[in-house]
């Protein structure tokens, strides 16, 4: 996909949130039974109950992900002093298998913005081995690079995100 229709990087997710990555894996997510595409204008009443994830990696279906949801415009998308503010970290993804397969580290935090148009963006990381992966003390602040550096994650090799506003907002997101 060319660069500048990519969803992530239009989304401006690719140089706020993760660096720029081959996308090795297929994420699938399901709201409500129905698929969300990067970009998607959601409501919080749409995304009240936890995602159904599905990770392909094409590989031979031993391969373990980690799931990382976070909201880099916490708490409203002029002032993100809370960026990146974490909703949702689940490891040990069995390849092809759902995330309840996984183990959920932070429990998910439903997206309930207050002001402003949200990005809620899932990374997914191959892990190269079964480790113990910890809690961050706080869910305000939190790095996905960072945090992949920590756990030598590497580069991610799935995102998505979507849009969000609180029920009665109006308008979308407007791009560079």
């Amino acid at each position: 996909m060319s660069m500048s229709r990519d969803p992530l990087v239009v989304g401006n997710i690719v140089g706020d949130i993760v660096d720029n990555f081959a996308a090795s894996a297929l994420l699938r997510l399901f709201y409500n039974n129905r698929e969300m595409t990067s970009g998607s204008e959601l409501k919080p009443s749409q995304v009240a109950n936890k995602p159904t994830v599905q990770i392909a990696g094409g590989r031979d279906g031993r391969a373990l992900y980690t799931l990382v949801m976070v909201d880099p415009d916490a708490p409203s998308p002029s002032n993100p002093s809370k960026r990146e503010y974490i909703h949702w970290l689940v490891t040990d993804i069995p390849e092809g298998a759902d995330v309840s397969r996984g183990t959920e580290v932070v429990a998910y935090e439903s997206p309930q913005p207050t002001a402003g148009i949200h990005r809620f963006v899932f990374i997914v990381f191959r892990q190269a081995v079964r480790q113990a992966i910890y809690a961050p003390g706080w869910r305000a602040n939190f790095n996905t690079r960072d945090f992949a550096a920590c756990y030598s994650l590497g580069a991610p090799v799935a995102a998505a995100y979507f849009n969000c506003q609180r029920e009665g907002g109006c308008g979308g997101r407007r791009y560079r």
